[in-house]
């Protein structure tokens, strides 16, 4: 008898996972297509169960890198989306690589313009128009004595205190009840959204989510042409640290640091309250896409902003609960651990053996490979000066410096520390072409 999902262990909920990424429901361009896709994610998913493939992987450091390369900027393709899809598709078809990621993280400026979103700057708001990046604007947007309303209800929070602030549009959401009234005669709440200004917000609501469908749709035939094309995507979705949920959006850098001195048993129950809604996220995301690999950028936990001990009382517990939850249903956590984080390399090994990928930015690749070579495949970190100030032949150098450092038995795909944005092409070829040359098992 067949067994249940539920009965499965996390190694074979893996495996099912890894059948759907390697056979996803599309027509291939042709055989070929096929074939190389295929044979592209087995390097993957061998580079995570720490065994050789035919090479070391590659992970092209690009994120919005096809805007300018088509001749754009991101600004312009925020904003018209068949420009958008023009320049995605010309990078793909432009580049050999292992993996092809959809322009889900550039946002739609439309949308942003009509909710007035106030956590961001991004080019021709705030920022130059031929500003490559997007600009996170932090603030403490919960005030440290709303933590019980938070914990007690945090989808009520989020709509009735986070969005109100976060969101110029949703101003008016601050003068709603209560959202989850378990009272048997709803007419009470119904009628204040009878109130002209929570009429409004909601109106701009819909009519955002109506302009985010047009961006969606771009973004996702952008992402099948990739596939069939025999590309496979390399994010299933996104998660990361409660702690840095609570400290990025909520408290702020200063709010969360002082709360781990002045309301530690505070920020513990709020993170332990985030940890399941983070898991549920992850693993709606990864079902939709069929990639089980979930990305996670982590902030707060570097060295530098806490100490070893802080770290293991504050950041990893919840943290681990998170990437636990994601390994318990066969999804395989990507964390993207910006900053240093060889103080933390002996703490973070405590994880079930190739259950992982850690993607670095600083680090001794050497020491990490000494410490967790034999528990989790590691990835990164060719320096970014190198990648987009440097020439191909030291680019090529360098990976290859990475590969015999890393590659041995497995476990390692090549990538940058982050992303290039704006640089030479040939830069991305030549990680290319070192992992063709140096990279053969």
């Amino acid at each position: 008898m067949e067994k249940k999902w539920v009965e499965l262990s996390w190694e074979e909920k893996r495996e099912e996972r890894f059948k759907r990424w390697l056979s996803p429901d599309v027509k291939f361009a042709s055989p070929e297509a096929e074939n190389l896709y295929k044979e592209r994610v087995t390097r993957f998913i061998k580079a995570i169960k720490l065994e050789e493939a035919d090479r070391v992987p590659v992970m092209l450091p690009v994120e919005f890198y096809p805007a300018y390369y088509a001749g754009g900027n991101l600004k312009k393709v925020m904003y018209d989306y068949d420009e958008l899809k023009r320049a995605w598709l010309k990078f793909m078809h432009d580049f050999d690589m292992d993996s092809f990621i959809a322009p889900s993280l550039v946002f739609p400026g439309p949308v942003m313009d009509m909710i007035d979103y106030k956590l961001e700057k991004w080019p021709g708001h705030g920022l130059a128009d031929d500003a490559p990046i997007y600009q996170f604007i932090e603030g403490e947007y919960m005030p440290p004595e709303e933590y019980d309303a938070l914990i007690t209800d945090p989808a009520d929070y989020l709509q009735r205190y986070f969005l109100p602030r976060s969101v110029g549009a949703f101003s008016a959401f601050k003068k709603l009840s209560p959202i989850t009234p378990f009272v048997a005669i709803p007419v009470w709440y119904i009628s204040q959204f009878g109130d002209p200004e929570i009429r409004q917000a909601y109106q701009t609501l819909l009519d955002a989510g109506q302009e985010c469908m047009k961006w969606m749709a771009v973004v996702g035939e952008v992402s099948q042409a990739g596939l069939e094309a025999g590309y496979p995507n390399i994010w299933g979705g996104m998660s990361g640290a409660p702690f840095d949920m609570i400290g990025d959006m909520l408290r702020g850098t200063r709010g969360i640091m002082m709360d781990m001195f002045q309301r530690p048993d505070k920020l513990h129950e709020a993170m332990a309250r985030l940890v399941p809604i983070a898991i549920n996220e992850a693993v709606s995301s990864a079902n939709a896409s069929g990639c089980p690999i979930i990305f996670m950028p982590l902030h707060k936990g570097t060295g530098g902003f806490m100490s070893n001990q802080q770290f293991e009382t504050f950041y990893w517990p919840s943290f681990k609960k998170v990437l636990m939850g994601l390994v318990s249903e066969g999804l395989v956590p990507m964390p993207f651990a910006e900053g240093n984080y060889q103080p933390r390399l002996e703490i973070i090994r405590d994880m079930p053996r190739s259950s992982m990928i850690w993607w670095f930015e600083q680090m001794d690749m050497a020491k990490a490979k000494e410490i967790l070579g034999d528990n989790a495949c590691i990835a990164g970190n060719l320096p970014v000066s190198v990648l987009c100030t440097g020439t191909p032949e030291e680019v090529k150098k360098r990976c290859r410096q990475l590969i015999e450092t890393c590659a041995p038995g497995g476990g390692y795909m090549l990538t940058a520390a982050a992303y290039m944005d704006i640089g030479n092409p040939d830069n991305l070829r030549a990680m290319m072409e070192a992992a063709k040359e140096y990279g053969v098992y």
